[in-house]
Order: structure tokens, then sequence, then C-alpha cells
């Protein structure tokens, strides 16, 4: 066999590989995208939301638990909110879950002592080696209380007084019920561009996506905050367990494997804060992003054998392939970064070659019609009435599309961490105490500076303009506007990270002043 005929079938073995693992790349995406098309279908004709139950006789003792790290600009605000609660005092217990390393230790410690003074049972416990991170603090404080029922808020959230006497009942109405989950709602949705983005995206998985899945009978998750648990569900589950990131979704799927049940109410917000730098939510999405993959490396087998599950005091029972389906797709939802990078690292070298992306990519731009749709939805349904209507808060959608595909090279290295290890660091994300336009938060000392993925990204805009010029000279404009999607959502992300991280090194550091709580 010559040289070039050898040359010629490598040609052609390397050419299908490539086309084969595109295609494959292209059709897994498309699957996520319809499924946000599916979901906002079924909310479209989705039940009546369930009425309240009614309240008990005599309200049982709840803990509600704190847990915090380090954070000195929010911590009394939400201890404050917490304590404002409406329930009897004799049946509320408050745990601040403190694992500080800074003074956000004896600023809690102050504010514990005038809420104890006011007759509150506030009990403040400190740890020093954060062993486990916020699984290892919440188990900590299960093992201090003796109550039936769990409510946790994260630092950065502010409960309504009537929060507890809203989602207990559904508890007390259903011995089978594990869990309530309540809707995020937004304290500075409209601070920045960036804010704005979150919140939209936020939306779309709040309003839309759970109640979808909840009306499908699918597992639906514990986002880790405002919700409440029983307590003999989350011991029946095998408790709060550090082997993932996202111990939150880790125990919800635990329980419903076992037959527990989990509630979400749409109608019940819990507002909280936004972060305002972009490498704060880079921090924040890379911990969902590695969490969610952990997760589905350490239950995904059993999400996909449908193992037979037992409710408490039911008969056994199967998941549904349906059921299975949904579960897998929302486990490895975060395995689109590593797709999409896969289709931006494949483009270059298919179109050099003179293979054609449009057949595959039309079906991508066909299926990607789902997440627009399912955004725009969830802002109809909250903020059609209210004034400057709707359109405008889902005017953010374009940043919130260059923020997905800018963040794929930070949630890919996350995915890739998440599926060949457990655990790790847990990574907080940064809070600021920023609601107006005013309020700064350049100034903290809790502000990130540039890690390696700037640099990642500004290479890879480079990359996908590069792909673009080879496009419009192999005649293949249908990838063009793609590719140029790629080349301006990386280039921005790196310029804000950069323009941000700017800001903080050209201002003088300074000690950080803590803010004064008040009601809003």
């Amino acid at each position: 066999m010559s040289e070039v005929r050898l040359i010629d079938i490598m040609t052609v073995f390397l050419v299908r590989g490539l086309t084969v693992l595109y295609t494959v790349a292209v059709v897994w995406l498309s699957l996520y995208s319809l499924q946000a098309l599916f979901f906002s279908l079924v909310f479209g004709r989705r039940a009546r939301t369930q009425p309240t139950p009614a309240a008990p006789a005599s309200w049982p003792t709840v803990t509600v638990q704190l847990p915090i790290f380090n954070e000195r600009h929010v911590g009394r605000r939400l201890l404050a909110a917490v304590a404002s609660l409406d329930y009897p005092h004799h049946a509320l217990h408050i745990q601040v879950l403190d694992d500080s390393t800074d003074d956000t230790t004896s600023l809690l410690q102050t504010e514990v002592r005038r809420l104890q003074a006011r007759g509150l049972q506030v009990k403040y416990l400190h740890r020093d080696d954060r062993r486990g991170y916020k699984a290892g603090a919440l188990a900590a404080g299960l093992e201090q209380t003796e109550a039936d029922f769990v409510a946790i808020f994260d630092a950065d959230f502010v409960p309504t007084p009537d929060f507890l006497k809203r989602t207990l009942p559904f508890l007390l109405a259903d011995p089978h019920l594990g869990f309530v989950q309540t809707r995020w709602a937004h304290l500075n949705a409209t601070y920045s561009g960036l804010t704005g983005a979150q919140a939209l995206a936020l939306d779309g998985h709040f309003v839309i996506e759970q109640t979808a899945r909840q009306q499908l009978g699918a597992f639906i998750s514990f986002n880790g905050t405002a919700g409440i648990w029983r307590r003999a569900c989350i011991e029946a589950a095998g408790g709060w367990q550090a082997d993932t990131l996202c111990e939150d979704l880790d125990l919800s799927y635990r329980a419903q494997l076992l037959g527990w049940r989990g509630v979400y109410r749409p109608d019940i917000a819990v507002p909280a804060e936004l972060p305002p730098q972009l490498l704060a939510f880079k921090r924040q999405q890379f911990r969902w992003a590695k969490g969610s993959v952990q997760t589905l490396r350490k239950l995904g087998r059993r999400v996909a054998q449908g193992a037979s599950l037992t409710a408490p005091g039911g008969q056994p029972a199967s998941l549904s392939y349906k059921i299975r389906l949904l579960g897998l797709l929302h486990l490895s939802g975060y395995l689109v970064h590593p797709l999409m990078l896969l289709v931006l690292l494949l483009s270059l070298p298919m179109l050099w070659l003179g293979q054609t992306t449009q057949a595959t990519l039309g079906l991508f731009g066909l299926a990607s019609l789902g997440p627009p749709l399912l955004f725009a939805l969830a802002q109809r349904h909250l903020y059609a009435d209210q004034s400057g209507g709707w359109l405008r808060r889902f005017a953010y959608f374009p940043g919130l599309m260059l923020l997905g595909i800018g963040l794929t090279l930070n949630c890919t290295q996350a995915a890739i961490e998440g599926l060949t290890g457990r655990g790790g660091a847990f990574q907080r994300t940064p809070k600021f105490h920023v609601k107006q336009q005013a309020d700064a938060w350049t100034d903290s000392a809790y502000a990130l500076h540039l890690d390696w993925t700037t640099v990642g990204e500004i290479v890879l805009a480079l990359y996908a303009l590069t792909a673009v010029v080879v496009a419009v000279l192999r005649h293949n404009l249908g990838a063009a506007p793609f590719l140029a999607l790629y080349a301006l959502a990386f280039g921005s992300t790196a310029a804000v990270g950069i323009w941000q991280a700017g800001r903080i090194h050209r201002r003088p550091r300074r000690p950080l002043v803590h803010h004064a709580w008040h009601a809003d």
C-alpha cells in the first residue's frame, strides 16, 4: 500500500470519527434543550396549586439551621429575619452553625446574645475544622436538637415572617412528605446586567422546571436553602453526607429513591442576594456543576436502574422510564458545558477538512427554542402585572445566553473533577450586601481575583474567531454565526472578569465596614 493511499485512508477515518463525535455531542446537547421545551409545555397545562392545609391546633417544635462561613456582610441580616419569624417562641429553636475564620464570629456572637436577651432560643455553635463543610455543619447541628422539623437558610437569604406557618402544614398533613422547597426570589435582580441574567436563569428553574417536575411526578431537588425537612426523612435517607459538593441535591434524591416525597411551593418566595461579581458567580457555578456531576456519579446507576423503592408505610414500587430519564437529565444537566466545549473544539478541524456542520447545527438550533421559551414563560408568569411588564426582565436573555456559553470552560473543569473524584473543597460564594446600584462591593475583603480560566476564555475566544474565518473561507456560512457567538461569549466573559478585577486592584484595600441591619 502506497504512502499516499495510507494517508487517504487515515484521513477518511479521522473525518468519520470527528463527524460521529460531533454529531453525538450536538444530539446530546439537543436533549437538554428539548427538555426545556417539554417543561414549558407541561407548565402551560399545569394543575392548580394545592392549597395550604389547615393550621394545627398547636405548632410543633422547629429548629431553624443557619450554616454560615465568613459572612460578615449579611450574617446579622439573616439572624434578624429569622428572629422575626411569626412562630411561637417556645417552639422555635435557632441554630447559628458558624464555621467562620474571620470577625464574623464575634459579630454573630454579639447578635446571638442580643436575641437571647429578648427571650429567643438561639444557640451558637462554632466548629474550628469545617469538616464536611456545609453538610458537616448541618449534621453537627442536627445532633444538638430533638426537633422533628428542620428549616434551613443560607446567609444570603431573608425569609419572610410567615415562612414556617406556610410550609410546615404540608409536612404535618402528610407523614410521607420528606421536605418542602420554596421559590427563590431576588433582592438585587436590577443591580446590574449580571444579576439580571442570574435572576432570569433562576426564575426559569424555580417557576417552570421545578413546577413541571412536580406536575410530572419526577424527582424534584431540595435547593440547599429556603426549605424545611422532616427529621425522620433526613435520618432514614442516611443523613447529610459530604462526598459531594451538592449535599442538598444528594440528600433529596436519596430520600426520594427511598419513597419519600418532596413538595415544591412556587407561591412561597424567599428573597436572596445574587452575586454581583462575575468571579463569585463562576465560583458558585463551579461548585454546583461539580456537586451535580458527583451526585450523578453517586446515584446515577440507581436512578437508571429504576431501583425498587418503598414509601414509608407503603408498598414497593419502581420508577417509570420517563422518571428515570428526567432524573438522569436533571443530574447530568451541567454536562452541557463540556459538550458545548467539545462542539467548539471539533468545529475548526471539521471545517478545515471541508466537512459541513449545518445539518447538525440545524437540529440544535431548532431544539434551542426551548430555553428562551422557558425563560419567557417564567417572566410572564411572575411579572405580567407589574409596571414595565415582563419583557423588560426578559431583555436580559441575550446576556444570559452569553454568560451560559462564557462559563463553559469553568464548568467543564468542574464537571471533570466531579466525574473523577469525591468531595473537594467547598468554596463559598462571597456575599456583599448589595441591593441598590449605589452599593459597592469592590472594597470588600471578600472580592475575588482572577484565576486561570480567564486566560483560557481569551484563548477560546481567539479559537472561535479562527473557526469563523475558516467557515467563511470554506463557504460554510451557516456555521459562522454560531461560532461568532462562541467568540463573543468567551471574549465578553473574560473582559468583564478583567474589568471587575481591575476595579478591585485600583481601589485601596481598607478594613471592612459592618453593615447595620435595618428593615426594608
